[in-house]
């Protein structure tokens, strides 16, 4: 349990600061790599038991016991959208027609990829104190 959450929660932060990052970069027309800032999303993969948990699994618990999994980022990628193109002739970044790239970030989009990162970090937090709960009340009538 502690696994799968705390494997949730880092990936949600990393979403979060993704989203804001491109929040923060969304008027960006020049990068170090050239051309305007492009947005970035973060690629969620299940993360497989390792084969000793399985191993241990399958010999403790029989079929009934399934390994303990969790969340792991795939990576970070460019969206290969194009940018948006302004005209803009007096920019500093503008091309021979006038008009400058600017990053395709919807701020709404952001927002709300924002809002469900810090949700999720917040129901995967309730769970881990929910569980920490059960533990010490187990403990409690144990004694």
């Amino acid at each position: 349990m502690f696994q799968i959450s705390g494997s949730a929660l880092a990936a949600e932060r990393l979403r979060a600061e993704v989203a804001t990052s491109n929040l923060a970069n969304s008027e960006t027309t020049r990068t170090p790599e050239g051309g305007p800032y492009r947005r970035r999303m973060v690629v969620f993969n299940s993360q497989a038991a390792s084969p000793f948990r399985l191993v241990l699994a399958n010999s403790v618990g029989g079929a009934e016991m399934q390994p303990a999994v969790g969340v792991r980022v795939g990576g970070v990628v460019e969206d290969p959208t194009a940018p948006l193109r302004r005209y803009e002739p007096g920019h500093p970044d503008a091309d021979a027609d006038g008009y400058v790239a600017y990053p395709n970030i919807n701020p709404v989009q952001e927002t709300v990829d924002l809002m469900g990162a810090e949700r999720a970090y917040e129901l995967n937090a309730s769970a881990v104190q929910a569980a920490k709960q059960m533990i010490q009340q187990s403990l409690q009538i144990l004694k």
